[in-house]
């Protein structure tokens, strides 16, 4: 999957959001403790990922996500399966 922005739910039950040109070699940086933001709130567990056309652009919506500061909207996404935001 390229150009992707993914949900992680953390052992704290928090949610992270990040996004990448490579989910599996991105999840296993996380899972392995190479990530400073998950390394102590391992284990993690996919709940939600979404394909962009570019890297800009899963970019661009991962910050709007971070910046709205919304359990709320992240649980919405995750039960939506879809980010509806549109660039």
């Amino acid at each position: 999957m390229k150009n992707c922005v993914y949900i992680l739910y953390c052992s704290d039950e928090r949610y992270y959001v990040g996004s990448t040109v490579d989910l599996n070699i991105r999840i296993k940086q996380h899972q392995n403790g190479k990530v400073e933001a998950t390394k102590k709130r391992r284990p993690l567990k996919i709940i939600f990922s979404q394909e962009f056309k570019t890297k800009h652009d899963a970019h661009k919506i991962e910050l709007w996500i971070k910046k709205q500061k919304s359990r709320k909207l992240l649980e919405q996404i995750i039960a939506d399966n879809i980010i509806k935001k549109r660039l």
